[in-house]
């Protein structure tokens, strides 16, 4: 059944989303990094962290709670390691963090082939896939991951939350290939928290064995939902242990302890941690046939998808066609509820709501 969107020029959203950070206090900077971020997830599709997640989570755990400091200023640690840096965010707005981490990763990958930052004292940054898609654009190999800023997933086998949904993402630079970056990105529970909060608002279920409700029942009911279930059952919740062990090397709080604001001595911030490779410093340069390097990766994807495969999907394959119809559409696609809390939004901020009378509208 087709779903009508509301076509919203990105220039338009940035300006009502620049406006909502400003008046929380972020700097015009930061703001702008804030609504990019934005724009991205929903040029791809992403609706689970678009500016209304993003602003109801800076209100829960951000400005509104404490976790985050407008106008912070990152401090950059000593490292005596060439292709290396560890930062302290001091609590700063996550995305401009973020975007400047896989910027700086890069630089080091073209110097050294390889180049990572860690950052502890972070807010968090939402969707990992967004930046290393663009580092992928770019030509370059990307991973990120980051802990989540809440304990809201039940370990395999256990009955209390202690783990974040702790999402990784890669991106590879597979557009010659196939047309667009491969990216593999995800929670590690069955579903996002931000997923459960879009289906409530547009009152759906949840898939089976995804939550838990405060019984530590499986339930459906995204109302009821209190914890989640990591995927895969003990793989997805290794792939979670995966983040919180990292980020305890780099300095990070105790999961349960994390948004849970206490005089206590412990931390209670999230960390992130980037990655990105030059694609030159992995070749060994022997490929089957002649091939260079981009002609055998483009080699492999069509040998796993031969053989009767053609119809499967590549990761990132949706975000690429997401992407394509915002571009056919001439700007961001929204729902009708999505354009409802937009005017709340607008009208938190002082701004003026959308005139939707003036927006097309588009259905698929």
């Amino acid at each position: 059944m087709a779903e009508t969107f509301t076509v919203v020029p990105e220039a338009l959203h940035n300006r009502l989303v620049e406006a909502a950070y400003q008046k929380r206090g972020y700097t015009a900077e930061e703001s702008a990094a804030g609504a990019r971020f934005c724009a991205s997830a929903s040029t791809h599709g992403i609706r689970t962290h678009n500016a209304i997640k993003a602003l109801h989570l800076d209100h829960l755990f951000g400005s509104g709670g404490g976790g985050c400091v407008p106008g912070a200023e990152i401090r950059r640690l000593p490292s005596r390691f060439g292709a290396s840096q560890v930062w302290d965010a001091n609590r700063k707005l996550g995305q401009p963090v973020a975007y400047e981490a896989i910027e700086t990763c890069i630089g080091l990958a073209d110097r050294h082939g390889i180049g990572q930052v860690s950052v502890d004292n972070a807010f968090h940054y939402l969707w990992g896939g967004g930046y290393v898609i663009e580092a992928a654009r770019r030509g370059y190999i990307a991973y990120t991951n980051c802990t989540a800023a809440l304990a809201e997933v039940v370990p395999f086998g256990g009955r209390f939350a202690t783990l974040g949904t702790n999402p990784h993402s890669w991106g590879f630079p597979t557009t010659e290939a196939v047309g667009f970056p491969v990216v593999v990105d995800w929670a590690t529970s069955v579903v996002a928290m931000g997923r459960v909060q879009q289906l409530k608002r547009e009152n759906k279920p949840l898939p089976p064995n995804a939550a838990v409700d405060a019984e530590g029942l499986a339930t459906t009911d995204p109302a009821k939902a209190v914890a989640l279930l990591p995927f895969g059952a003990h793989k997805g919740y290794g792939l979670s242990l995966v983040n919180e062990l990292v980020a305890a090397f780099i300095g990070g709080s105790l999961p349960t302890l994390r948004s849970r604001w206490a005089d206590d001595g412990e931390k209670h911030t999230p960390c992130f941690y980037f990655q990105v490779i030059h694609p030159e410093a992995l070749s060994g340069g022997a490929f089957a046939r002649s091939r260079n390097q981009a002609e055998n990766v483009r080699s492999v994807i069509q040998d796993i998808l031969g053989h009767g495969n053609e119809a499967c999907l590549l990761p990132g394959q949706v975000e690429a066609e997401a992407a394509r119809r915002t571009a056919e559409a001439g700007g961001l696609l929204f729902t009708a509820v999505e354009m409802d809390a937009f005017d709340e939004l607008a009208r938190e901020c002082g701004e003026a709501p959308w005139d939707r009378t003036g927006l097309k509208t588009k259905s698929y």
